[in-house]
């Protein structure tokens, strides 16, 4: 049987690297997608996804 996660076991620095990685997350997806837009490769289009991903999955309280 699968453990269930319980955030408050979380170790501190595992939340502060949460709060971290939220604060930095949309800057990084913006500057991103301009520079998708400006020299895209298939790269830049796999990396954007994956940050809109993250940036969504922050949001909605996926991770």
């Amino acid at each position: 049987m699968r453990k269930r996660f319980n955030s408050y076991t979380v170790p501190p620095w595992v939340k502060e690297l949460r709060v971290t990685a939220v604060q930095f997350i949309i800057p990084i997806t913006i500057f991103q997608g301009i520079r998708t837009l400006l020299f895209p490769t298939g790269f830049d289009v796999l990396l954007l996804a994956a940050l809109i991903f993250l940036a969504l999955a922050f949001h909605m309280g996926w991770l």
